[in-house]
C-alpha cells in the first residue's frame, strides 16, 4: 500500500507528483469539486483542453469529481509536464484521502511515474549526444 500523508494542521490529504522537470504538490479536502492551480481556477491556468482532461481523468476514475476540493502548487517545466505531475500527485493524494481508491488508481496507471527526463549535456559534445561536425580540411 501507498504511504498515507495527511496535513497535521487541517487534515488535508497530500500528494507529490513529478514529470520531466515539473513538481506538483497537491492537497485534497472534502468539498464541492473546486480545483485551483497556483491560486487560479484550472480552466484559467490550463488553456489546453488536453491538459485539463488529463487531470480530470484521475477524479473521474475515483468518482470523486464533485466530492473533493483540490489545491495545487506546481512549478518547473512546461504545461504538459505540469499536468502530468498534477495527475500523479492527485492520484497519490486521493489514495491518502481514501485508501480504497488505491486499486482504481493503480489500474488506470495514475500512480506510475513517467521517468523520462532530459538527458544532460556531456563534455566535448554539442548536446547530450550530438558531437561536433567532422571537418576534413
Amino acid at each position: 500500500m501507498i504511504a498515507v500523508k495527511k496535513d497535521k494542521i487541517n487534515g488535508d490529504a497530500l500528494g507529490t507528483g513529478r514529470r520531466k522537470s515539473s513538481v506538483a504538490r497537491v492537497r485534497v479536502r472534502a468539498g464541492s469539486g473546486k480545483i485551483t492551480v497556483n491560486t487560479l481556477p484550472i480552466e484559467q491556468y490550463f488553456a489546453n483542453e488536453q491538459d485539463r482532461v488529463s487531470i480530470m481523468q484521475t477524479l473521474d476514475a475515483a468518482e470523486h469529481a464533485d466530492k473533493v476540493d483540490v489545491v495545487v502548487r506546481v512549478s518547473g517545466g512546461g504545461m504538459t509536464g505540469q499536468s502530468g505531475a498534477i495527475r500523479m500527485g492527485l492520484a497519490r493524494a486521493l489514495c491518502s484521502f481514501d485508501e480504497t481508491l488505491h486499486d482504481p488508481m493503480r489500474e488506470g496507471s495514475f500512480l506510475t511515474r513517467d521517468s523520462r527526463m532530459k538527458e544532460r549535456k556531456k563534455p566535448g559534445l554539442r548536446g547530450a549526444r550530438r558531437g561536433v561536425q567532422f571537418s576534413k580540411r
